[in-house]
């Protein structure tokens, strides 16, 4: 006898466990967050902007089923957004004049 799928045996778990790669992103902006907060602005915008890289190419590689909330619009569309949006904040952050 074969045991039904997880998201039928335990829906919460298998919907906690799609947001994984979310999760994973928020963390990242969190941790860049709060180096903004303690003062290290440059290394913080830093790792939002990876963060923000990494969802995007989180959103290019997952399969539709596995991305959770990551997935807004189409495909190319999120991975455009998200991964230009975390170059830019990379590179800002890298070009800004320092105090």
């Amino acid at each position: 006898m074969t045991r039904p799928p997880l998201h039928l045996r335990r829906p919460f778990l298998a919907g906690l466990l799609r947001q994984l790669p979310l999760l994973a992103v928020l963390v990242a902006v969190a941790v860049g967050l709060g180096m903004v907060a303690i003062e290290h602005w440059r290394r913080g915008l830093l790792v939002v902007g990876l963060a923000l890289v990494g969802a995007g190419l989180l959103r290019l590689v997952l399969p539709e089923r596995r991305v959770g909330f990551l997935a807004v619009r189409s495909r190319p569309v999120d991975v455009v957004l998200m991964a230009g949006t975390g170059v830019a904040v990379a590179v800002l952050s890298v070009v800004v004049p320092g105090s």
